[in-house]
């Protein structure tokens, strides 16, 4: 979980740089990186069947789980940055 808190921010991050208007500060892309990083990490490994990163006893499984997780973790993130950012856009208006 540790690697989708950090591809979560990573993701969180990039979008708000990429999209500045949707942006949501540094504070808030973290904040929300760190809620869509889990929650992407969740939907993408139980829909693409990815194999966890670490196992029970803590040692890593493999390279590919663990980029496997870093990469939903950034895709949870990316896609809850931009759609706060959008609802924030909304409310704005």
């Amino acid at each position: 979980m540790a690697f989708q808190l950090l591809g979560g921010v990573l993701g969180a991050l990039l979008a708000g740089a990429l999209l500045g208007s949707l942006s949501l500060g540094a504070l808030g892309n973290i904040v929300v990186g760190i809620v869509g990083g889990p929650l992407g990490g969740l939907v993408l490994t139980g829909y693409l069947a990815l194999a966890p990163a670490a196992l029970p006893d803590g040692t890593i499984a493999e390279p590919a789980a663990l980029l496997g997780q870093v990469m939903s973790g950034t895709a949870g993130g990316a896609v809850l940055g931009i759609v706060v950012g959008l609802l924030k856009s909304l409310v704005r208006t």
